[in-house]
């Protein structure tokens, strides 16, 4: 399916909204490249709109300059209300909705603190992306024990079994997205130099 014409205008506005943002930040190509883990080039051809925005392009600037997401792309710009909904503490972990539709993705701001409990596994219909915001993340995905920083991604399909909290003593900050069976999402660069402890 083609997006919209609307959608097309809100894509090819994010790369002059981000070169506005960057230079009234003072924040040169170099600097924002080192924050984010972001190439040079590939920051440059997003701005210039020979790249196309991505969750994972956008994830590390929007952290990076401190400032929401949907500022990036413009989504109140096409009339998308900003979603409030309020947190839920569940199994000690705070989550934060962001998307209040009953069906298709659904996306959450998860803040996990230490747990001195053993990891449970478990298992469930569905397929889950994971980017981490702040902290250290631990996710074991059935035989695999993978510690994750802030600006790295997983994605799996929950049929494994799985856990994922804080590496540490500290708090880990992530944002979860998860679908239905079927709903991927395509991730189309990985973070440089990360390898997998298994």
């Amino acid at each position: 399916m083609e997006p919209s014409p609307a959608i097309n205008a809100v894509l090819a506005d994010v790369g002059p909204r981000l070169k506005r943002l960057r230079a009234q930040r003072g924040v040169t190509l170099t600097q924002l490249a080192a924050a984010t883990g972001i190439s040079k080039s590939t920051l440059s051809r997003l701005e210039g709109g020979q790249r196309k925005p991505s969750l994972e392009l956008l994830l590390p600037i929007a952290q990076a300059h401190q400032v929401p997401l949907d500022e990036l792309v413009g989504a109140r710009a096409v009339g998308a209300p900003r979603i409030r909904l309020p947190p839920q503490v569940r199994n000690g972990r705070i989550v934060v909705p962001l998307t209040r539709q009953p069906r298709g993705m659904h996306a959450w701001k998860v803040v996990i603190p230490p747990e001195r409990s053993e990891p449970e596994l478990r298992t469930h219909e569905g397929y889950e992306w994971l980017y981490v915001l702040a902290g250290e993340m631990r996710l074991i995905l059935a035989d695999h024990d993978i510690i994750m920083k802030p600006g790295e991604v997983a994605e799996f399909d929950t049929r494994l079994p799985h856990w994922f909290g804080p590496a540490g003593d500290h708090p880990v900050e992530i944002l979860s997205l998860l679908g239905r069976p079927g709903e991927r999402i395509h991730v189309r660069a990985a973070p440089r130099g990360k390898v997998a402890n298994t």
